[in-house]
């Protein structure tokens, strides 16, 4: 495994200097897709079928947390993501500690991590672990999948075999849980609906129509990307991530 700057062990303190004797640029290498979402709205189904539809990874709750309590998995991750690539995450974590009011130790400060390191690497769908508020703007779209409150409480009965009583706390709880970590960890609202790109309903638009309307959005995003190419001379790290 190349020595990385993100081994998920001290928190790097001295953030990117920029790039010296000929190193990779340090940027991400593609985009990412954040997905964030409501409680029962199918968001993990949605995020599954934009992994599907844009032929990229999903990262999903189940695989960022074996990554991060696999040692050799996370090994051989680091290992695929390109150095430039890495140098940009430990750079933007040590902006979100310094300057974003970061507030993260111990298992969560090592997800953050994990979470960037993904980022980094590009060409992925990640979904919760307050993603899309950990990333820059300008390689990620943020986009968050809702659904009205009975929809979310009957699949979430359907989904777990609960009652309707049981299936209505098990949302409140979820959320509430969600939105106090994310209060807790970066001082953000999740109600604040300016955070997001693209905001989906899955009720409405169904798992096939939200995911196809994220889609899109990637590739607008895409094609704005291309026409301001961070590697054309004069464009900044900062420029590149919307820092």
């Amino acid at each position: 495994m190349p020595a990385s700057p993100l081994e998920l062990t001290d928190v790097p303190l001295h953030g990117f200097r920029g790039d010296t004797n000929g190193a990779p640029a340090a940027r991400p290498h593609g985009l990412t897709v954040a997905i964030s979402r409501q409680a029962g709205a199918r968001g993990t189904t949605v995020a599954r079928k934009v992994a599907e539809i844009l032929d990229w990874q999903l990262f999903d709750s189940d695989t960022i947390d074996y990554l991060a309590q696999t040692d050799t998995a996370r090994e051989q991750f680091f290992a695929e993501v390109p150095a430039g690539a890495l140098a940009w995450a430990d750079a933007h974590l040590a902006r979100l500690l310094r300057f974003d009011g970061l507030n993260a130790e111990g298992e969560a400060l090592r997800l953050v991590r994990l979470v960037l390191a993904v980022a980094a690497r590009g060409n992925a769908v990640i979904v919760g672990r307050a993603a899309g508020f950990l990333l820059p703007s300008g390689t990620t779209v943020h986009a968050r999948v809702i659904a009205p409150l009975e929809a979310r409480v009957a699949y979430m009965a359907q989904e777990l075999r609960l009652t309707r009583p049981e299936a209505v706390e098990e949302v409140r709880a979820r959320d509430e849980r969600r939105a106090r970590f994310l209060d807790r960890t970066l001082a953000r609202d999740v109600s604040d609906l300016t955070a997001f790109d693209v905001v989906v309903n899955s009720d409405r638009l169904g798992v096939e129509g939200a995911a196809q309307f994220v889609g899109w959005a990637v590739r607008t995003k895409q094609m704005f990307a291309e026409l301001t190419d961070p590697s054309a001379p004069g464009d900044s790290l900062d420029e590149f991530t919307g820092a």
